[in-house]
C-alpha cells in the first residue's frame, strides 16, 4: 500500500489516559492488520506522566502521534488529526476505546462493495472497563427520523474525507461533537448512499469516564442545539421516557392547523363507540374534526340512539349505516369516500384516548417531510404495550414488536422513546393524506379484507417513497379486538390464511429482512433476541421506493 495515501484514517484523541487504555487501543488497531489503514493519535497537551511516556515511545507501523501545542479539548484535538490525516476516508476512535477484530477489514469490504457510499456506520459492543462484552448496540438501516430523537449511529462512523475535513468539528459542541458533524455531513446526503454495516466493529468502553458521561447536561444541550441546527431552527424538547433524548417540538411551528376526518368503523359495541367518540369530541386538543362512522348494519337501540343523539348535537358528525358481510378495508375506503379533509385518520372504535395532545403530535410528524402515514403508541387496558410498530418479516409476515412489554419500556438503544421509521404502523390508528391514499388505491377490499390491510397499504406507499413514521408521543389505551367476534370459527381461520399468503405474494414477508431491524435479531417472536448467521449480512441501506433522496431539511410543513 502506498502509505501517502491510506485508504482509512483512524483518528484519536487523546488526554490523560490510562496507559493500559491506550496500549488496548494500539494493538487494537495493530492486529487489523490492515495497511491500507493509519492511526492518529493526537495529544491534547496530556500532563499525567504516564500517558506522556507512552506516547514518547510509542512506535509501530502505521500509528503517528501528534502533539497541540496547548489543550483545545476535543474538538481542536480531533480537527487537528483530520488536517493531518491522509485516508480517502476518517474514521473517530475514542481513547478509551477500541476496535473490534476485523473491523477495518470489514469496512474496507463495504466500501469497494459500494463505490456509491458517501457514509458507512457499524454496529457495536459495549463493554466494562476489561473490554469484556456486557451489551450490544444493533442497530437498524438509516433512519433521519430516528436520529433526530437519539445518536443511534454513534460508532464507527465512516466519512468521505474531503466532506469532513470541509465541515470540521464545532467549537461549543464537546461532549456531542460526533452527533453535530454527523447531522450537518448527513443534510445533503441521499440517503441510499448511507450504509449500514451489521458487523459490531466498536469497542466501547463504558467505565463513566467519559466527557459526556460527567457532563451529561452539557453534553444534551450541544445535541440539541445540533438537532436544532439540522431542522432549521425547530425548537428540541426531551423525550418523556428518556430525558437526555430529544422531540423536535414541530407543534410549535404551527399557526394553524389542517382539518382532519376521522373514519371509525363500528357495529353495535355501544360502549366502545361512546367512549372513543367522546374521546374524540371532548378529551382531544385540535380544533377541526370531521368525524365519519361506517357502521355494518347496527340493530343495538342504544348504539342507534347514541348516533340520533351525535348527530343533532354535532354537525361534525356522520353516520353511513349499510348491513353487509363485514369488510373492514371496504368500510375504511368507503369511509374516506365519504369525506372532504386532506388528512385522514383510520381509527378502530376500540381505542379510548388518554392524552389530550395526541392527535396534533400526529400531524406534526409530517413536517418531517415526504411522510405518507403516522402511527400512534397503543397501549393495553393493563398499560403494556400493545404497539410500537411493525416489523414486516416477524413470524414471515407482520408483527408487532416489543408486545406486552411495560409502557415505559425503551427498547433497544432507547429507540421506543422516540420518533422513528417503520415499514408499517396498524391502522387501528392511522393518519395518513389524501394525496397518498389516492395515489396506492386506498386498502385493499380483495386480498385484505380483514387482516394485514395496514401492512400492506404501509408497504405499498414505501415502495412509493413515502417515510411511515411512529411516535410514541401520542399514546392511547386499545381495547383490541373488543368488538370482533371469535377468529378460531374454520371460515375466519381459512380467511385469515389467505390474506397471509396474499401477503407474502404481494410483498415477499417470508424471509424478509426489515430495514428496521438489524439482521442479527431473531424475527420468530415479538421480542427479538440474537441469532446465529451463516455468513455476515451485506451492508445495507434504507432506500424507500428505490431512491430515498430525504434530507434532514426537507420539511413540508402541514400547516
Amino acid at each position: 500500500m502506498d502509505r501517502d495515501r491510506p485508504l482509512i484514517s483512524v483518528i484519536t484523541p487523546v488526554y490523560n489516559t490510562p496507559k493500559r487504555y491506550l496500549r488496548d487501543l494500539v494493538d487494537s488497531f495493530l492486529l487489523q492488520q490492515a495497511d491500507f489503514a493509519e492511526l492518529l493519535l493526537v495529544d491534547d497537551g496530556s500532563t499525567h506522566q504516564e500517558c506522556k511516556a507512552f506516547l514518547d515511545c510509542l512506535s509501530a507501523p502505521g500509528v503517528a502521534v501528534h502533539r497541540m501545542s496547548e489543550n483545545q479539548g476535543i474538538v481542536g484535538a480531533t480537527n487537528l488529526g483530520m488536517d493531518r490525516s491522509k485516508g480517502e476516508w476518517v474514521t473517530f476512535l475514542d481513547h478509551d476505546d477500541a476496535l473490534a477484530p476485523h473491523a477495518l477489514a470489514v469496512i474496507r469490504a463495504a466500501i469497494e462493495k459500494h463505490p456509491d457510499g458517501n457514509f458507512f456506520y457499524t454496529d457495536e459492543v459495549v463493554t466494562g472497563s476489561d473490554l469484556a462484552a456486557e451489551d450490544l448496540f444493533l442497530k437498524p438501516a438509516f433512519d433521519r427520523v430516528l436520529l433526530s430523537g437519539v445518536n443511534y449511529i454513534n460508532h464507527l462512523s465512516v466519512y468521505r474525507s474531503q466532506h469532513a475535513k470541509r465541515l470540521r468539528l464545532r467549537a461549543g459542541t464537546d461532549g456531542s461533537q460526533d452527533y453535530d458533524l454527523l447531522l450537518r455531513y448527513l443534510t445533503d446526503t441521499p440517503d441510499d448512499t448511507v450504509y449500514h454495516v451489521p458487523y459490531p466493529a466498536y469497542l466501547w468502553r463504558r467505565d463513566g469516564r467519559s466527557y459526556s458521561v460527567n457532563n451529561l447536561q452539557k453534553a444534551t444541550e450541544a445535541a440539541r442545539r445540533a438537532v436544532s441546527d439540522a431542522y432549521g431552527g425547530v425548537a428540541v424538547g426531551s423525550s418523556s421516557v428518556i430525558p437526555d433524548l430529544h422531540r423536535l417540538a414541530f407543534q410549535a411551528a404551527h399557526r394553524t392547523w389542517p382539518s382532519i376526518s376521522v373514519i371509525i368503523p363500528n357495529f353495535n359495541a355501544p360502549k366502545l363507540i361512546r367512549q372513543v367518540v367522546g374521546g374524540l369530541l371532548d378529551k382531544t386538543d385540535y380544533p377541526t374534526l370531521e368525524i365519519s362512522i361506517i357502521d355494518n348494519g347496527s340493530d343495538n337501540p342504544e348504539t342507534l340512539d347514541f348516533y340520533r343523539e351525535l348527530t343533532s348535537l354535532h354537525s361534525n358528525v356522520s353516520i353511513h349505516i349499510k348491513k353487509e358481510n363485514f369488510n373492514f378495508a371496504r368500510a375504511v375506503n368507503r369511509g374516506v369516500s365519504n369525506t372532504r379533509s386532506d388528512f385522514l385518520l383510520l381509527l378502530n372504535n376500540d381505542v379510548e384516548i388518554i392524552h389530550y395532545d395526541w392527535l396534533k403530535e400526529m400531524v406534526s410528524c409530517f413536517d418531517y417531510g415526504n411522510v405518507g402515514a403516522v402511527g400512534a403508541k397503543l397501549l393495553y387496558p393493563s398499560g403494556n404495550i400493545q404497539h410500537a410498530g411493525v416489523i414486516v418479516g416477524f413470524g414471515n409476515y407482520a408483527g408487532h414488536w416489543y408486545l406486552d412489554q411495560p409502557g415505559q419500556f425503551p427498547g433497544p438503544m432507547g429507540r421506543l422513546a422516540v420518533r422513528q421509521s417503520l415499514s408499517a404502523v396498524t391502522g387501528a390508528c392511522l393518519l395518513t393524506k389524501r394525496g397518498p391514499w389516492s395515489e396506492v388505491g386506498g386498502f385493499d377490499e380483495q386480498d385484505f379484507k380483514i387482516a394485514y390491510n395496514d401492512v400492506d397499504y404501509c408497504m405499498r406507499l414505501r415502495k412509493r417513497g413515502y417515510r411511515i413514521l411512529w411516535t410514541p408521543f401520542a399514546t392511547l389505551t386499545h381495547h383490541e379486538s373488543a368488538s370482533r367476534g371469535s377468529d378460531e370459527t374454520p371460515e375466519n381461520r381459512e380467511r385469515f390464511e389467505r390474506e397471509k399468503a396474499n401477503l407474502d405474494r404481494h410483498h415477499g414477508t417470508v424471509g424478509f429482512e426489515d430495514p428496521a431491524c438489524n439482521p442479527w435479531y431473531t424475527t420468530d417472536r415479538s421480542y427479538p433476541t440474537l441469532r446465529r448467521r451463516a455468513a455476515l449480512p451485506s451492508p445495507r441501506t434504507n432506500a424507500i421506493g428505490g431512491s430515498a433522496n430525504g434530507r434532514a431539511n426537507d420539511m413540508a410543513l402541514a400547516r
